[in-house]
């Protein structure tokens, strides 16, 4: 990679970082895309998205474990299961055709726009038994697993309206969802590394760029945009690459 992918690759790293962080979300579904088209192959930019992942959402989740904020209860079940399928994911990945990979990108970016404009967190009128709990648990964390480790995206998306529909609190829900994508985001990289052929320069100053960028984004959430008012612009955003992504495909 030549030096102008590092230092737009940094920039954007810190600005997204710190943006994302201001919601509480991790930015590896932005960071795959954004790397794509800067020129970083799709086998760097999978994983490195992955690891920036960790790196931003590690900050939200030790101020929501703080908070007594994660429920274990719940969470556990979906943490083994994200943990165990992310590493299979990661190693699909080079199996998958290019543009089955972007295709199943895109389509990602849509579904996590809509939920950035339209999704309304509600809880449940009534807590369901703890078979239900484990069996809704499993699933969604094989699947976010599998697709994090396969896409580079922490899987957050998928686990965090399930969550709510199990009867957690919004804030709880929050936190337990920036605990699982933390340890399955590291679990897809790490499955990613083991592969080789990543650039160590990139990844080290994208971490540094990204833990940067989550500490200013944490420190200025009170004082800048509202949630729903970053969701919506974070929502607009995926959906434009997403366009972008599909108008490349069908050329």
């Amino acid at each position: 990679m030549n030096l102008s992918i590092y230092l737009i690759s940094a920039v954007l790293v810190f600005f997204f970082s710190g943006l994302l962080a201001m919601a509480g979300l991790g930015a590896a579904f932005l960071f795959v895309p954004l790397f794509y088209y800067l020129g970083v192959p799709l086998a760097e930019a999978t994983p490195t998205a992955l690891l920036l992942n960790v790196i931003s959402l590690l900050f939200a989740t030790i101020n929501y474990w703080r908070g007594k904020l994660i429920n274990w209860r719940v969470g556990a079940p979906i943490l083994v299961m994200a943990v165990v399928f992310a590493p299979v994911g990661a190693r699909l990945t080079q199996h998958v055709d290019r543009k089955i990979l972007l295709t199943l990108f895109a389509a990602f970016l849509v579904f996590a726009g809509a939920m950035m404009l339209f999704y309304k967190a509600q809880r449940r009128a009534q807590t369901l038994s703890r078979a239900t709990e484990v069996s809704a648990g499993v699933g969604v964390g094989s699947v976010a697993g599998f697709l994090g480790g396969l896409l580079g995206v922490g899987g957050g998306n998928f686990i965090l309206p399930v969550l709510n529909w199990t009867g957690l609190e919004a804030k709880a829900a929050a936190g337990t969802t920036s605990l699982v994508v933390v340890f399955s985001s590291l679990s897809g990289f790490l499955g990613h590394a083991t592969l080789g052929g990543l650039d160590p320069l990139f990844i080290g100053i994208t971490a540094i760029m990204a833990a940067a960028g989550s500490i200013l984004g944490s420190q200025l959430m009170k004082t800048k945009l509202s949630d729903q008012q970053l969701k919506r612009v974070i929502g607009v955003l995926l959906w434009l690459i997403a366009a972008k992504m599909i108008f490349d495909l069908i050329q």
